[in-house]
Order: structure tokens, then sequence, then C-alpha cells
């Protein structure tokens, strides 16, 4: 089990089953320079008491691996298909589920199909399905990210249409999803203005690890003493490569971008599986 969140057991509404969840994080309260503490020492970037190195390597190597197996069926599925699949990414509160339902509303008769993730409750997969689309609610439980074994069981309950787009919405963490391939095609990180300038130097991972951030709630910007290009600037610096489209749900501001994007992504996929 987890040592921060105890992930070990995911359902998709009332299917229970369990995974193997044993990535270590640190706990180890060491001292730093100048009163600071610093966590995550050692090969394994990890700190364990009672742990080798040697060995929270030899943990994390097979959680991964198991999990890799998982991901790589779902993505020859996927490619089969020429679907689309997009992992998003965010903190909790970023506005994922609304963006979301304002995507799906825009993409009107658009083929597609969401898997939803969250600890508890079936509150956003309902949100979802309000929109016409067809949704499948993962519980993980204690856990703090969908898996490729969750992901694969999920898409064994929807109709996934070929050329099709599947959105994935991840449980609110900037970090351990960002270590777990579902078979998507790429990830998508969704940052609120809200959330201020310095979360993609806090959490690089989950920029570094993703295609494409959408910097949402951007009508908020005036009230919330934001520096959007500094925003911007510091995803770059953690992803020089990464994408970043400026959206807000609520006024639609630069849905059109995003939109774009995303039927670019899936006429590119889809062309690949006919080519194929």
């Amino acid at each position: 089990m987890c040592n921060v969140c105890g992930c070990g057991t995911g359902s998709v509404e009332g299917h229970g089953h369990d995974h193997d969840h044993h990535h270590a994080h640190h706990h180890d309260h060491g001292g730093g320079h100048g009163g600071d503490l610093h966590f995550g020492h050692g090969a394994a970037g990890v700190e364990v008491a009672g742990m080798s190195q040697a060995r929270l390597i030899e943990i994390e190597t097979d959680i991964l691996s198991k999990n890799d197996r998982h991901a790589a069926a779902n993505r020859a599925r996927l490619a089969a298909l020429g679907t689309f699949a997009i992992n998003l990414v965010s903190s909790p509160g970023s506005g994922k589920t609304t963006l979301l339902c304002r995507t799906i509303e825009a993409l009107g008769a658009q083929p597609l199909a969401v898997i939803e993730g969250d600890q508890q409750t079936a509150n956003d997969a309902d949100r979802i399905r309000a929109t016409g689309a067809q949704a499948v609610q993962v519980n993980t439980g204690k856990g703090c990210h969908l898996d490729g074994h969750m992901v694969g069981h999920a898409m064994d309950h929807l109709d996934i249409a070929p050329a099709s787009l599947l959105f994935i919405e991840n449980v609110g963490n900037l970090v351990c999803p960002a270590a777990f391939d579902l078979g998507e095609d790429c990830k998508v990180a969704i940052l609120s203005v809200t959330e201020g300038e310095d979360k993609p130097l806090k959490y690089p991972d989950m920029f570094t690890a993703s295609r494409l951030a959408l910097l949402n709630k951007v009508d908020l910007a005036p009230y919330c003493d934001v520096d959007l290009d500094l925003i911007e600037a510091n995803l770059r610096r953690v992803n020089p490569g990464l994408e970043v489209i400026r959206v807000s749900a609520r006024t639609g501001e630069g849905m059109e971008s995003w939109l774009n994007w995303l039927q670019g992504s899936r006429l590119r996929k889809s062309a690949r599986a006919v080519a194929e």
C-alpha cells in the first residue's frame, strides 16, 4: 500500500477489484540546509525507514512494469480503433470536469466516451452523462491515481467507437498520475490561474509528462493578481516543448483552439489506423 495515500483498491461502479500498488513515497524526515527539510534522496528518489535503496527500486520497477503491461494492452486496443485517448490530469478544483462538460457539448455529434476517476462518489460521471455522453466512474478508494488495469476494466464497460475520442479524467493529484501510463496518447494538464504562478515549478513531473497544458479560468486572472505570462514561462521552464492554450469554460475563451487541437489529434490518429 502506498506509504502516503494508501492506494491499492479501485472499483468500476460496483465492480470491485484489487491492484498491486505498493509504490514507495518518502516519509523519512531528514534535515536539510538552512532549516529546510529535503526528502527523496538516494538512487530510488525516495526514503523509507528500514528499506534499502535497492529494495525500493525493485518494488517501484515491479509495480510500474505490471502497470505498463496493462497500458500496452490498452494502447493496442485504442490503436486498432483509431481512437485518440487523452489523460486529463490536474489538482483538485482546477475546473477539469466543468471544462470537460463544455468540451463535450461543443463537440456535438462527435463520438466519444469518458472514464471518470475519483476516490469516492459518482458525481462527476453523473455530470458527464447529463451532457449525453457515455461515462464510466472508477472509484479508487484510498488510491491517488488511475492505473492501466483500472482503465482497461473501465473500457470493457464502454462502447468505444472507431475514430472517436476517449477522455480519461484522472484523480485530482499533481504527483502520482505523472508516473502511471494508462495507454493514452498523451496527458493534458489543466492548471487553474487561481493556483498561482509557481505550480509548474513545485510539481514539475506532471507538466514534463504532459503534451499540452490548458491554462484554465483565465477570466478570473484580473481578480487573482496573477501573471499569465509568468505561468506560461514556468510551464515551459520545466517542459520547453509543452503546448499551452489559455481557456475559460465559463466565457468560452480559447475553446476553439482547444477543440481544434483535439480534432486535429483525433484525425491524425485515425488516419494512421487506416494506413496500418
